[in-house]
């Protein structure tokens, strides 16, 4: 079967920011906390990111993370936490998961789309939704979207129910106090404003360049020195 699912849970605690290990340094690329293009997340007078999504610059050295985008979820003086879009699961369907916790799919059944969230808690369940379902525990992140660890999520989609959007991740990112801050101050990340067609578009292997077409940006034209576009 491959991957296998360890937890989800009653609820979707906050401290997800800063609980766990941390997904380590990196730098090469570049950023700056502004927002980029769409309003799901918006442009936010905090100097925080929630709601934004983080583009690793193509000089990234962290393998883990070349050429991926994160759903920031939270992000405040705490650390930061987020969801990577576009790195697959290999070796496991939305049904494996599902039955591995005990909900077995009800016609007409839903499926999402399966990502591997990060490298943090890499067998701990999360959902990155629209925010027209939510339950007891859900996480609201910015705009029209939450983040759900329920198992409650899961057994509304077996059941042809739950947000009209939404993509199962396993793992997170996560940074600790000023960690993130600092990627961004050493040209690691490129923001951009988030919308629904960049976090729940099929095509994963697209989504990176998609993120930067939002920035009018063209990889072949950055450097690892280059600032926020």
């Amino acid at each position: 079967m491959g991957r296998r699912i360890d937890d989800f849970e009653e609820h979707t605690p906050e401290a997800s920011t800063t609980s766990g290990p941390r997904r380590g340094g990196s730098s090469s690329g570049g950023s700056g906390k502004g927002s980029g293009a769409g309003d799901q997340g918006g442009s936010r007078d905090d100097g925080y990111l929630s709601g934004q999504i983080l583009i690793a610059m193509p000089g990234m050295r962290d393998e883990r993370f070349v050429q991926s985008i994160i759903c920031l979820c939270a992000h405040s003086i705490d650390g930061a936490m987020g969801i990577v879009l576009n790195k697959p699961l290999d070796n496991i369907s939305f049904e494996d998961l599902i039955r591995q916790l005990g909900v077995e799919p009800v016609p007409p059944r839903r499926e999402i789309m399966l990502c591997s969230g990060g490298p943090v808690e890499s067998g701990r369940g999360f959902v990155l939704h629209t925010a027209d379902w939510t339950c007891e525990g859900s996480l609201r992140v910015a705009g029209d979207l939450a983040l759900t660890a329920s198992v409650d999520i899961l057994k509304a989609f077996a059941e042809g129910g739950g947000p009209r959007e939404g993509v199962l991740a396993l793992g997170y990112a996560g940074w600790g106090p000023g960690q993130l801050e600092d990627e961004i101050q050493r040209n690691a990340w490129l923001s951009v404003g988030a919308d629904e067609a960049l976090i729940f578009g099929r095509d994963l292997s697209a989504k990176w360049r998609e993120a930067l077409a939002r920035l009018k940006v063209d990889p072949l034209l950055l450097s690892s020195s280059a600032g926020h576009a």
